[in-house]
């Protein structure tokens, strides 16, 4: 027997405020995020640093290398051209690191307000205690 639906919209609508918290929730968790992938991303490397010009040059002896290299010594250095062309390609594209880090100053303290991040942990993840001091988290807090 096919009875009446009734519409199932939400019991309780979201309120505009919910709303507005979520958008912002969002825009803070964008900004944390990109920030903290930019850290990440430029992590200075132990030793000397690599530039293009270096990673070409090991590019054009790798190809060197090949033409006398068993199957095994073969497969290593086609991962490192690899490696090295990738580490190539991503050394052209700069990441505005100033601008991502005025974004992450501006929503720091509420984010991890919001999430219960302390000093502690965003110390872990590499953020500079300049950095927290901008977006006012202290170490007391």
């Amino acid at each position: 027997m096919m009875g009446h639906m009734a519409q199932r919209g939400p019991k309780n609508p979201m309120t505009d405020e919910h709303k507005a918290a979520l958008a912002t929730g969002r825009v803070e968790g964008r900004a944390v995020r990109e920030y903290l992938e930019g850290l990440r991303a430029n992590k200075p490397t132990r030793g000397r640093k690599r530039t293009p010009d270096t990673m070409r040059k090991r590019l054009a002896a790798i190809d060197q290398e090949l033409a006398e290299a068993d199957a095994v010594k073969e497969l290593r250095l086609v991962q490192e051209r690899l490696d090295l062309q990738a580490e190539l390609e991503a050394a052209g594209t700069t990441v505005d690191m100033a601008a991502l880090e005025a974004a992450f100053v501006k929503v720091a303290k509420a984010y991890g307000h919001r999430t219960g991040v302390s000093y502690a942990a965003w110390r872990a993840v590499g953020v500079s205690p300049a950095v927290l001091t901008a977006a006012g988290i202290s170490r007391s807090a």
